[in-house]
């Protein structure tokens, strides 16, 4: 095995999966809440954040961890958790944009 060759590890692959499956968690928890804003009525964009900025995090996790130590790692899944992250901040930071915004009298 050559150094630029990608390593099968076990260890590795459970990691990468538990990265995946919880950033798709988050993420879905976290679009859930965007369309349905409702069923967190106290702290939702702060919430909302959090959980787009953990979806992240464990997204780019999991590829990182795909890349590196999986022999045929294929990425769909941790990207699908990514974007739908990036959503999540985006669309969340607006709101939270305007309540900072609201607060200091500038809305």
């Amino acid at each position: 095995m050559s150094a630029t060759q990608n390593r099968d590890d076990s260890d590795a692959r459970r990691a990468m999966r538990l990265c995946t499956w919880f950033s798709l968690g988050t993420g879905a928890l976290g679009v859930l809440l965007l369309f349905m804003p409702y069923l967190l009525p106290f702290g939702g964009p702060w919430v909302q954040l959090a959980l787009g900025v953990i979806t992240l995090i464990l997204a780019f996790r999991a590829r990182r961890i795909g890349t590196q130590g999986v022999e045929d790692y294929d990425g769909r899944l941790s990207l699908l958790a990514a974007m739908a992250g990036f959503a999540i901040c985006f669309f969340a930071g607006q709101v939270a944009f305007g309540e900072i915004m609201r607060l200091v009298g500038q809305g």
